[in-house]
Formats: structure tokens, C-alpha cells, sequence
């Protein structure tokens, strides 16, 4: 892992762009975070409804809908998107805008797509610093002595858990926990006797727009049965992979060390 980072290092050292842009919609909130800490906020112009750290960016609905007239009035020159499932390629075609998909769901991922951003918006410098300060918090991150076993739960009701194709798994592998997940899925449809089987030694389970008021599980009558520890997160923070990804691992990993 060691020598891949030193080799996106490398990369943003000598990476040149012949052309900066310098108008960009964003529809993948994550890639908001990165754009904040390359400093290139000001090329941000255009956000989805419920973005509010780029005061001066125009609400262009939410990246499920986004306002195609909306976007065509900024004059985009870049948007990013974290898939083309609501963003095909005719609706990239009507605008003229270079289209980049930003959805990555690794830390390692997240240090490249730095790398991108830095060369598309010639900021190779603040993307070259941003890379070596995440490196160093993963440094600083200690082993455990037995890895601990890990249930993210997403929604209560339904059920759905974190699978292994979610950052959260990346996350809580670099902390040095495994994630208990069946399948690469991004989201899993999961249920209570297969939680009780597993007896995992974590149950992590978000509070946010898609788990709004969950009941804390060891009040769940089932759920006392279990030996886990049981850690609240916030949802936002867990599910959006971006900078914060790595000071997230490295607290999960201090609170594992505690145990």
C-alpha cells in the first residue's frame, strides 16, 4: 500500500494539464470536500439542492435531477457526476462540458482521484501536499492485536447493511477491522437472525437522511442478546468518500485500540 502511495506522489510531481477548467457543476457531493481542500472552491459553480458549502454556487436540483437548463446557463466547462445512472451521456452532450465520474470506494481511489483533480484544475501542488498529509494519517494509524469483526448497518428499517463495495468497507479495514458483509454490493438487504449469527464484535450503524431516527440497538429486544459494541456515526461523514475518509479510519482505529 506503501509504495502506491508514494507512487501517486510521484505521479502529481511531474503531472502537467494544458488546460485548466475553471467552471464546475457538481453532482457528486463527495467531490465537494476535495475541492475545499485544493483550495479551487471559487471554480465552483453550480451545486446540487443540498450543498451548502459554496455560498456563491447556483442550486441546480439534486444530482437524481438535476436542472439541465439550470446547468446549461452556468457554462460549465467541467461537471463531475458520481455515475451515469442519472447523468447519461446524451444529457453530457447537450451541455458541451467535459464529464468525470468521481466515485471511489478506497482510500487509495480517493488519493488518485486527487491526483485527477489536481491535474484537471492545475493545482498539482495543493493536490501533491493534500496526498502527503492523508498518507500520513493512515501512518499514523496502529495495528491491532486481533482484528476486530464489523456491522455497518445503513437503515434499520428495512434492514440494509454496508457491503464490501461501500467505503465504509475500506474504512474499517484500514482502521484494521473486516466488515462482515455477504456479497461486493454497495448496499445489502440484510436481517436480524443472520446479525445474531454473525456476532460481530462492532455494530456502527448511521444517523442521517437514510436512518434518520434509529432506535439504539442495544434497546433493540433482540439485539441485547448480542456481545457487540454498538457506535453511532454520522452517515454523511461515513458514506461520502473524500478527505474526511482518512481522519474517520483513523479514529475508528483509535476507538478499536480502546477495546
Amino acid at each position: 500500500m506503501m509504495f502506491r502511495f508514494l507512487l501517486i506522489i510521484a505521479a502529481l510531481a511531474f503531472s502537467t494539464n494544458n488546460y485548466a477548467y475553471e467552471r464546475v457543476v457538481l453532482l457528486a457531493p463527495a467531490a465537494g470536500d476535495l475541492f475545499i481542500q485544493l483550495q479551487q472552491q471559487h471554480k465552483v459553480v453550480g451545486v446540487t439542492r443540498n450543498n451548502d458549502d459554496f455560498k456563491d454556487a447556483l442550486k441546480i436540483g439534486s444530482h437524481i435531477k438535476p436542472n439541465i437548463e439550470l446547468i446549461k446557463s452556468l457554462n460549465p466547462d467541467l461537471i463531475i457526476i458520481d455515475s451515469t445512472r442519472f447523468f447519461s451521456d446524451e444529457m453530457a452532450s447537450l451541455l458541451g462540458a467535459k464529464t468525470v465520474i468521481y466515485n471511489p470506494v478506497t482510500l487509495n481511489a480517493v488519493l488518485e482521484q486527487i491526483h485527477h483533480l489536481g491535474t484537471l484544475l492545475d493545482c498539482p501542488n495543493q493536490a501533491n501536499e493534500l496526498v502527503t498529509t492523508l498518507t500520513q494519517v493512515l501512518q499514523k494509524i496502529k495495528p491491532l492485536v486481533k482484528k476486530p469483526s464489523v456491522i455497518y448497518e445503513v437503515t434499520q428499517m428495512p434492514l440494509t447493511i454496508a457491503g464490501k463495495g461501500n467505503i465504509v468497507s475500506d474504512i474499517i479495514h484500514s482502521a484494521g477491522g473486516e466488515l462482515m458483509a455477504p456479497s461486493t454490493r454497495k448496499l445489502i438487504k440484510f436481517n436480524v437472525e443472520s446479525v445474531l449469527v454473525s456476532q460481530p464484535d462492532y455494530y456502527l450503524y448511521q444517523i442521517g437522511p437514510m436512518n434518520p431516527n434509529p432506535q439504539p440497538p442495544e434497546t433493540r429486544q433482540l439485539y441485547k442478546m448480542l456481545p457487540s459494541k454498538f457506535i453511532q456515526v454520522e452517515q454523511l461523514s461515513y458514506s461520502r468518500a473524500n478527505s474526511q475518509s482518512f481522519y474517520i479510519a483513523a479514529e475508528l482505529n483509535r476507538q478499536f485500540n480502546k477495546s
